[in-house]
């Protein structure tokens, strides 16, 4: 198999190498990926707008970092603060709430989210070996969390 990102393999990346997207007021995401597992850092605003949503293909880990806020799942708050991780079923309407800046949430997904490949763009900056040729993503990454 080709691996998706060659030149990660190997290589440590931290938060900080890796380029912030801002997706909305309030809303910004780093991505790291390969082939099997996609990570999302997202630093969100207290008062950034709510954006309720499902994902039907895959469940989502979610990891609090900094802050406190409020992650609901199918309508039911669950105050989380750093260090408390949450499974987010497939299919459950979920959102997030910050209450408390910063907030960080580290969204872990299996297989990688097609929708966020654009912010992976970085990746072709780095030294190494090209990526292979394959299917173009998106244009817009995706708008959640």
């Amino acid at each position: 198999m080709t691996p998706r990102n060659p030149k990660l393999y190997g290589r440590v990346i931290g938060w900080d190498d890796i380029p912030e997207t801002r997706l909305r007021a309030g809303v910004r995401r780093k991505v790291y990926a390969t082939d099997e597992v996609m990570i999302a850092h997202h630093r969100l605003a207290v008062g950034m707008d709510l954006n309720p949503h499902s994902h039907e293909d895959f469940d989502q880990l979610v990891l609090i970092t900094e802050g406190r806020c409020n992650y609901y799942v199918d309508g039911v708050a669950n105050p989380m603060g750093p260090g408390d991780m949450l499974l987010v079923p497939r299919g459950a309407e979920h959102y997030i709430e910050p209450l408390e800046e910063p907030c960080v949430n580290v969204d872990i997904f299996v297989p990688p989210r097609a929708d966020f490949a654009p912010s992976l763009a970085y990746v072709d900056d780095l030294d190494g070996p090209d990526e292979p040729d394959g299917p173009d993503g998106p244009d817009e990454p995706g708008e959640h969390p």
